[in-house]
């Protein structure tokens, strides 16, 4: 099990075009990406930040987790993104260290990576995802 790098840290806002104008147009960073995750009723733009990223991710129904989330806690990071060699691997070390795992198995994402969760009570108030990507 390698941790490689922090991948990204998501940042749930209310609404992309208004969180655009201060990470794109304020702070120059650049739009790369823009997806909906239907699955998970969420909208996602991309912006790249040296070998990391800023994923601000808007819920699309109000009845999905991160619609909760934000009526709960409102805007700000949500979660911190690790990106590892070998996720099962990583999963299965994490287990055995008495994490809890949200994610036993690995999901795959739009873009063929493979991602997992780690539960916030196991990373001192952190979500962490975990990512390998193909």
């Amino acid at each position: 099990m390698t941790i490689i790098k922090i991948d990204h840290i998501g940042i749930v806002v209310q609404d992309i075009d208004a969180a655009l104008k201060i990470y794109r147009d304020a702070l120059g960073l650049e739009l790369t990406k823009t997806e909906t995750v239907a699955e998970q009723a969420v909208k996602i733009a991309f912006l790249p930040i040296g070998e990391s990223e800023i994923e601000l991710v808007q819920p699309t129904s109000d009845n999905s987790g991160i619609a909760r989330f934000l009526a709960k806690r409102g805007e700000g990071i949500h979660h911190i993104c690790l990106k590892v060699d070998d996720i099962e691997a990583t999963l299965a070390q994490m287990a055995t260290q008495g994490l809890e795992l949200i994610n036993k198995t690995p999901r795959t994402g739009s873009g063929g990576q493979k991602y997992a969760f780690i539960h916030p009570k196991s990373a001192h108030g952190v979500l962490l995802e975990l990512y390998e990507k193909p």
